[in-house]
């Protein structure tokens, strides 16, 4: 049977959607994204995602390049509809070359959105594969293996193995690397910031409060109480009043960097879920395409803002604005990140894609409105008998415009600057003072990378492209290079005085401070990979290398350059200088010498072993063999002292006894246990092993035999390999090594040995389909 049109896509739900849009004369068909596998093989050119140097193509992949190649023998036309970025581009032309198809056969179109209009002017002005787009693409990957390919082996040598490395990978674990840095030689100065309130009688003759900051920040307690005894007798005039207009403008439309920064601060999402659920919207014709650089929108979808805010707030909300791309070499789709359809404020679908689709909505009609008008106020207050000055600020909102919609959010923390209207005040009024008080305050480390904030840096960098953000930032995770986790705070005390009733009272208080939440720090790993590639490898890991990389991809996209020549300018030196390293370099195990230990004079060391960070007592040459001890959770080859790790080798240790044997707690290859016998109990994250006490420990060992008790709902004589278990999830049926999931349908308790097996049958059937 004879097919018209064949229209092969990359994914079957974006089959799906755009078969809703075709008359029967087209037959859709997914290449299941499978064919950038196969290509590696059948082509002898990698283009998969992942570092894969032992791949072997499964048959199933097979036979779908089979059925592919079947339908477009029977079809007029093959219409290749991948999507519109350089990868979508090589993905087209692996399919032409795979499939063997014929250029009067072919036809390639491109869309920024699945809608039926969109797919309709896509076939009406088809064109063929852009080769300069594909050279761009297999320029970036073949580059990206090469440099991927030769520093693992090295990393695998001279550090440990299953390491890996990457032209952008590597100078993003650098990113997060010198931040760390940063902060560990930040060394915290305290001020004095003063703050005054004044009384002023107001127009409805009720008294209202002027909060006020002084200009000056004090350095020392002395100079801030020598201040203060002077206001004890000052008088405070107002001597400047400055009334300014202000005003906001929205943030432009959503491109991939932004859209994954502003979901990371707004939603909590990482970059990664931010991706899959954009891709979910875009394959369900929800957005426009997800992968872009780009802040333009169409005529025709600023003209359906235009009405959304014109029917929903008002002409006077309405600012029609045509953004313009600022970003050099801009290579992905040519317009932001939308909704496809601007009237509908609300989909259809989880929670999650709903939250997603609803900050684009907003976002975008946001842009298309009116800036918000402001009117800010600051007023000068002369102290009589010093120099220093009191400044009340205040800011007004006269309309609210975008703000009404939707406002930006930012990673840099509020500022604690007062904002409102201002009590009605005059030049030369005198002021009564109610109090005045001083807070010691101190300077603010630098800030770590969040990924929405690590995102921005890149791009600021013009490092990778908008589709690299999220697998480079879930790779440098995978690989332990760094981790996101939320770190608690810490105490300290600081001194406050106030001054009231001319009377100087100081006291001390106490803060939290410090508390991190889902930031990126690096790993011991990290910082001894980063190290080795930054002393061997400078220029790789030079920020100004991979962005040039970058505009030289650009350059061949536009065909200006050829790649095998830029490829192989690149890679001769780069050969060279591996082989050199691999010659010449020591191995590193990121080994810190921190003194000697007081009991037996030996050398005290961390380093990397085999399981991870560990401590070391004495020498590997030395006739008595060196002891070792792992490092806790959250301890660092980078920052822990010698106190710290003496402390480690006092364990194992023993607290107490129970049931008649010693309660012991050590540390082991898989973190803190308390040791009972010979059975091992974990301790928690919130444990401390230097001080957990033997109630606790006791505590751990019941808990854990309580859950072993109660492991087993159900075992069958008849059948020994099938058990009902209480699992982690939830109950399950445990039968043959293998799991399989409880219908809610169903009382664990009360199921029988035929129905077990009826679940176990159904949810075999279904795998297999």
């Amino acid at each position: 049977m004879m097919i018209e049109n064949l229209v092969i896509v990359e994914s079957p739900a974006k089959a799906k959607t755009i078969e809703r849009f075709l008359g029967k004369e087209f037959t859709v068909k997914s290449s299941f994204g499978h064919i950038r596998d196969l290509a590696k093989k059948d082509l002898g050119i990698d283009v998969g995602n992942d570092f894969q140097p032992n791949y072997v193509v499964p048959s199933d992949k097979k036979k779908i390049v089979r059925d592919l190649k079947e339908f477009a023998s029977k079809s007029d036309m093959v219409w290749l509809a991948s999507d519109e970025d350089r990868e979508g581009e090589a993905i087209a032309w692996h399919l032409y070359e795979v499939l063997d198809l014929k250029p009067d056969k072919t036809r390639r179109i491109v869309f920024h959105e699945i809608t039926r209009d969109a797919i309709i002017n896509a076939i009406k002005n088809p064109r063929f594969i852009n080769s300069d787009l594909v050279n761009a693409q297999q320029a970036r990957r073949i580059l990206d293996r090469l440099v991927g390919f030769e520093l693992s082996p090295l990393l695998w040598k001279k550090i440990k193995p299953a390491l890996s490395a990457g032209r952008v990978q590597s100078v993003t674990v650098k990113l997060v690397v010198e931040k760390e840095r940063e902060i560990q030689k930040f060394k915290p100065e305290s001020y004095f910031r003063v703050t005054a309130v004044f009384n002023v009688p107001g127009r409805d003759g009720k008294t209202h409060n002027l909060h006020a900051e002084l200009s000056k920040r004090f350095k020392t307690l002395e100079e801030t109480k020598t201040f203060l005894k002077k206001c004890m007798t000052s008088v405070y005039t107002v001597s400047k009043i400055e009334k300014k207009p202000a005003k906001k403008s929205p943030a432009p439309p959503f491109t991939t960097s932004t859209l994954q920064q502003e979901a990371g601060r707004k939603l909590g999402f990482s970059v990664s879920q931010t991706m899959t659920i954009a891709q979910r919207l875009y394959e369900s014709g929800k957005i426009t395409y997800m992968r872009t650089d780009s802040v333009n929108l169409s005529k025709l979808a600023m003209a359906s803002a235009a009405n959304e805010i014109k029917s929903n707030y008002g002409d006077k909300y309405l600012h029609t604005r045509a953004y313009k791309t600022k970003a050099k070499g801009a290579q992905e789709a040519h317009e932001a990140i939308r909704p496809t359809y601007l009237n509908q404020p609300e989909i259809q679908g989880n929670r999650s894609e709903q939250k997603l689709y609803e900050l684009i909505w907003k976002r975008t009609v946001a842009s298309q409105m009116a800036d918000a008008l402001m009117e800010r106020t600051s007023v000068t207050i002369d102290i009589s008998n010093t120099p220093e000055k009191f400044i009340a600020t205040g800011e007004v909102l006269q309309f609210d415009g975008f703000l009404k919609l939707y406002m930006e959010s930012t990673d840099e923390e509020a500022d604690e600057e007062a904002t409102g209207l201002l009590p009605p005040l005059k030049i030369n009024d005198n002021l009564k003072n109610d109090r005045i008080e001083a807070t010691q305050k101190f300077t603010v480390q630098p800030v770590r990378y969040s990924e929405a904030s690590l995102v921005k840096k890149l791009e600021d960098l013009g490092i990778g492209r908008p589709s690299t953000y999220a697998p480079t930032i879930s790779t440098i995770q995978q690989r332990e290079y760094v981790v996101k986790e939320d770190r608690p705070g810490k105490q300290r005390n600081f001194i406050f005085i106030l001054l009231k009733d001319r009377e100087i009272i100081t006291s001390e208080k106490t803060e939290n401070y410090g508390y991190e939440k889902a930031k990126l720090f690096p790993t011991d790993l990290g910082f001894i990979v980063n190290d080795f590639l930054e002393q061997h490898f400078s220029n790789v890991m030079n920020y100004n290398f991979t962005a040039s990389v970058e505009k030289q991809f650009d350059d061949i996209a536009e065909g200006n350059m050829d790649y095998p020549e830029m490829i192989r300018k690149f890679y001769e030196p780069f050969h060279r200088q591996i082989d050199e390293t691999t010659r010449t370099s020591e191995k590193s195990r990121g080994e810190r010498l921190l003194g000697k230990d007081p009991s037996t004079g030996k050398n005290v060391y961390v380093k990397i072993g085999r399981y991870g960070p560990v401590a070391q007592i004495g020498e590997a040459d030395e006739e008595e063999k060196p002891r070792f001890a792992s490092l806790l959770k959250g301890q660092s080859l980078e920052s822990i002292t010698l106190d710290e790790v003496l402390d480690l080798f006092k364990l194992p240790k023993t607290i107490g006894t129970y049931e008649n044997q010693d309660v012991i707690i050590g540390i082991g290859r898989y973190g803190p246990y308390v040791r009972l016998g010979s059975k091992f109990f974990s301790l928690t994250k919130d444990d401390d092993p230097m001080s957990v006490k033997l109630d606790r420990a006791i505590e751990l060992i019941n808990a854990k035999r309580t859950r072993e008790e109660n492991k087993y709902i159900q075992t069958f004589e008849e059948e020994p390999e099938l058990f009902i278990m209480n699992g982690r999830y939830g109950p399950y049926i445990s039968y043959q090594k293998k799991n399989y999931r409880i219908p809610k349908k169903y009382n664990p308790s009360e199921l029988s040995l035929d129905t077990c097996k009826e679940i176990i049958e159904k949810t075999k059937s279904k795998s297999g389909k």
